[in-house]
């Protein structure tokens, strides 16, 4: 048993659609709907992208183990709305779960294929002054039939809250919430009357009779514990207190053989449990992190009951909090193959947790993944993405932290390496973007694998995700060749159409470099060229010091006096000689012939671009060369180009 899906009609920022039915008096199409997974499911995004108001209308449906008090207020309906109404389908039933709830199942299939399903409903409206009566309702029609309360108990969730007081929780103190797992528990559970517990506390009770009376023989209760529990000698602290009190006693009540007594009540079980708590062993000096960590391990015990037949559902707020990024990592892990083993065990347990954590994002599988994101939800799964078996596994392998923080972008922008990745931000500052406050994630894919990470954004459920995703890639074509006829078109005209057809998608649009390369494309702009070529020498000069390497005079001279070098340049084609510099296959101020980083190039180029006055967004728009560069940087920033037919 799983919750299939969840349905929100007017639940806070889910909304817009007006009253919850048709001219027809017919439910209309929810404002979101969710489907879960039978295992591990995350809800991953930015800030107020939706998370807790997916976990909290689960809550307010099927409320929780613990004692907190739930409640529907004013801010939960949708703006200005007086109705809204939140369903959850539950799937997969055993036997045992579904005789719970016989009388409001619903059925899938025909004949031997059928299977029973559960469809939990909650209709609240308010007047204006209050919120009207409501109750939680189960059926197949649209407005079902009220649940008892035992149905309902089969129904609760086990809840993690944000931010929580993992230590609080874990104290000794009345309806604790560890009393409350235990309780639970099939060591617990039904045994109330009579437990091993009981008993112990009967024999503590003793011994607080033997220590205040010191005479051992006296005991009421069958003690386990043997005589020398207390040490011989030791001082009898207790029996002077009691004999005082007896004299006083006495004296008060005229010397009457009535004596005073010290004990403990002899309690019930959910009282001693209530008096246990949790910790560390006394030598491990736990934070807030290994106290949240203690208190997660605990939770689990609710879940993974070995007698309870109703729903296992655990939903998790900000699992990373309090959590260093190994300890976040390693909950995670054990998360998706904890609900993988119990699987093989029978056992449905159904996690959902919510994250805006790109170490989180990176760790987990992507089929596990739902991103919110602009009011609306977009799973991950085989079934809603554009990507195949092969780029799961691809992204299992190689989606790393830096690049999950597409996971809350904005706008991306997929780029092949490191040199893109450094030089970007500056240009968009140049032409008046901030990437950071815009929200653009700039994406470097280590290659040309563009496919496997622009697919994430391109679905085949009808869920169209209006995140601007830019592809920049090389054109990957020689000078000499670009201009080569080739059926009708010139091969730069072929390979950059292959490219456009081969990536773009949905949101996604692809920027092909004019010229062969990114670094190229730089080298052959009048504008960039020089502050370009300054950096190819101060990316060599920092190689051959690294490498220990006798400096060269050319290179310092070249550097410092920049102006006079360049000016002085006779070749036609300076973009190709300074590229092949870079590649080493030419030289440049005799030079030798090595290969320069590419990395340190653009570090270099993005520092000296950013400190340059007279280099601005009019002469940056206007040059062809670059022109890609910026019109990709654009559509990230969802501003419009002019000139979208060149990716």
């Amino acid at each position: 048993m799983y919750l299939h899906e969840l349905k929100l009609w007017n639940f806070r920022k889910f909304g817009g659609g007006g009253d919850l039915f048709t001219d027809k008096n017919e439910i209309r199409k929810p404002d979101l709907e969710v489907q879960f997974q039978n295992g591990l499911n995350v809800l991953i995004g930015e800030n107020d992208s939706g998370k807790t108001a997916i976990i909290d209308s689960i809550k307010l449906v099927l409320k929780t183990h613990s004692t907190e008090w739930i409640r529907v207020s004013f801010e939960d309906f949708h703006e200005m709305t007086k109705r809204m109404r939140i369903e959850c389908i539950f799937k997969e039933l055993q036997d045992n779960e579904a005789m719970h709830f016989t009388e409001w199942l619903g059925m899938e299939g025909e004949g031997d294929e059928a299977k029973p399903y559960l469809r939990m409903i909650l209709d609240i409206q308010h007047n204006g002054e209050r919120i009207l009566p409501f109750e939680v309702r189960a059926g197949v029609d649209d407005t079902g039939y009220p649940l008892t309360a035992e149905a309902r108990e089969y129904l609760k969730t086990t809840y993690l809250k944000p931010l929580r007081d993992a230590q609080q929780e874990l104290i000794p103190k009345r309806n604790s919430r560890l009393s409350q797992i235990l309780e639970g528990h099939e060591v617990f559970k039904g045994k109330s009357d009579e437990h091993e517990l009981k008993s112990i506390s009967r024999c503590f009770n003793c011994l607080i009779q033997k220590y205040f009376k010191r005479n051992h023989s006296s005991c009421e209760e069958e003690c386990k514990f043997e005589d020398e529990f207390f040490e011989a000698g030791e001082e009898e602290g207790g029996k002077i207190i009691r004999e005082d009190l007896n004299y006083y006693i006495q004296k008060f009540l005229g010397d009457n053989e009535i004596y005073a007594k010290f004990g403990v009540i002899s309690p019930k079980l959910k009282n001693i449990l209530e008096g246990l708590k949790l910790s560390y062993d006394e030598e491990f000096d736990s934070g807030l992190g290994s106290q949240n960590l203690l208190f997660i391990a605990a939770e689990l015990l609710n879940l993974d009951r070995s007698n309870w037949s109703g729903l296992r559902l655990g939903l998790i707020e900000e699992l990373e909090a309090h959590l260093h990024p190994q300890a976040q990592l390693r909950v995670v892990e054990y998360f998706q193959d904890f609900v993988k083993e119990k699987k093989k065990e029978k056992k449905d347990i159904q996690i959902i947790l919510s994250t805006h954590s790109p170490n989180l994002g990176s760790k987990i599988e992507l089929k596990n993944l739902i991103i919110c994101y602009d009011n609306k939800v977009f799973p991950m799964d085989y079934e809603c993405t554009e990507l195949d078996i092969n780029d799961y596994n691809f992204l299992q392998r190689f989606l790393d932290v830096t690049k999950a923080n597409l996971f809350f972008a904005k706008g991306v922008i997929l780029v092949e390496g490191w040199a893109e990745e450094l030089f970007l931000p500056v240009l968009a500052k140049k032409v008046g973007i901030g990437l950071t406050q815009k929200g653009i994630s700039i994406v470097n894919v280590g290659g040309i694998t563009f496919l496997r990470y622009a697919k994430i954004f391109q679905r085949k459920d009808e869920k169209e995700m209006h995140i601007p995703v830019a592809v920049i890639t090389d054109l990957d074509v020689e000078p000499e060749e670009e201009n080569l006829p080739k059926d009708d078109k010139t091969k730069k005209e072929i390979v950059t159409e292959k490219k456009i057809k081969k990536y773009n998608g949905q949101s996604v649009k692809t920027f092909v470099s004019p010229h062969w390369t990114f670094e190229y494309c730089i080298a052959s702009s009048d504008i960039l060229r020089k502050l370009f070529y300054k950096s190819v020498l101060l990316a060599f000069k920092e190689q051959r010091d690294y490498q220990g390497e006798e400096k060269n005079k050319e290179v310092e001279k070249g550097i410092n006096d920049i102006n006079k070098q360049f000016n002085s340049w006779v070749e036609e084609n300076i973009a190709l000689k300074i590229y092949q510099q870079i590649l080493g296959k030419e030289r440049i101020l005799e030079l030798p012939k090595t290969k320069i980083s590419k990395a340190i190039i653009a570090q270099y180029f993005a520092d000296l671009l950013s400190k340059d006055n007279f280099i601005n967004k009019k002469n940056l728009e206007g040059d062809i060369n670059i022109k890609y560069l910026v019109d990709a940087i654009k559509y990230a920033a969802g501003e419009n180009s002019e000139d979208t037919d060149n990716r």
